[in-house]
């Protein structure tokens, strides 16, 4: 596979539109380097698939990032860190090009929740498909052995954030029911993960309805820190990235309803243009 090898944007994938959140955070740290937005919104959502077919998505996804410049790629989805991240890292890399790199979101919010929770009682708040993967629990527990993790899944809080009703009183029942079924399952948990790139959108209504005293962690910071350190870390990698301050995005959908609902994420307008990765 010939792959372009001069330097490029860094690329940034979701299934949708969560990893805007992700993306916009990682804008607000490092604003010099240009970024590819990519987001499989035709065959989204990602959460309830099987392993093989998030893996094989995001396959083609990171792929045609690589095609288009990129050097480095964030998987800005827990469900394709997830499912898909290692094979991608381990199977599929040292084949493509042993030089290019694919960053995950779990590893950084796992390196930093000792230093967060006083209780070591973790709660998880996620897709089904991240959820059933276990991916915290085991990257967690690598590197703070003595944390439990409870995760919840919310099948229902992306619909929601997706078709604008964030704000909407509808959305008060399901963000009380599974913070207060999280909390039954474990109620020593002072620290809980938003493990998916959408519920931040959620936070006034999980603020309002979570018990006193227990943290919300959301991602987008601690993968634009953990982000800004590994490029600190591999010069070479962080050689290969062009500076111009510059943001493309691209959507398998189309490009007016991206457009559209981007605003939601992002506050501002942006043009999008369609791609196609099958």
């Amino acid at each position: 596979m010939n792959l372009p090898q001069q330097p490029g944007p860094i690329g940034v994938f979701d299934s949708g539109y969560g990893g805007l959140t992700i993306l916009h955070g990682i804008r607000q740290l490092l604003p010099e380097y240009d970024y590819m937005y990519l987001g499989d919104n035709a065959r989204a959502p990602y959460g309830s698939r099987s392993f093989e077919v998030v893996y094989q998505f995001t396959r083609q996804a990171v792929l045609k990032l690589f095609e288009m410049g990129c050097h480095l790629v964030i998987l800005g989805c827990n469900t394709a860190s997830a499912k898909a991240l290692r094979s991608i890292q381990q199977r599929d890399l040292p084949v493509i090009d042993a030089e290019r790199r694919v960053l995950g979101v779990i590893r950084p919010t796992a390196e930093v929740i000792g230093d967060l929770t006083e209780s070591r009682h973790v709660g998880l708040l996620a897709t089904e498909g991240t959820v059933k993967s276990d991916s915290y629990r085991l990257e967690i527990q690598k590197l703070h052995p003595d944390v439990s993790v409870t995760g919840v899944a919310c099948p229902l809080w992306v619909p929601i954030i997706e078709n604008n009703e964030a704000d909407s009183p509808g959305a008060d029942y399901f963000v009380k029911k599974r913070l207060d079924q999280l909390m039954r399952l474990d109620p020593d948990i002072d620290t809980i993960i938003l493990g998916c790139t959408h519920y931040p959108l959620l936070m006034p209504k999980i603020l309002k309805y979570v018990q006193p005293g227990v943290r919300i962690v959301p991602q987008s910071e601690y993968v634009a820190d953990s982000l800004q350190s590994y490029l600190q870390r591999h010069p070479s990698i962080e050689n290969k990235i062009t500076q111009n301050g510059r943001c493309q995005y691209f959507t398998t959908e189309n490009p007016d309803k991206f457009k559209e609902s981007a605003r939601i994420f992002l506050h501002e307008d942006i043009n999008v243009r369609h791609i196609d990765l099958e």
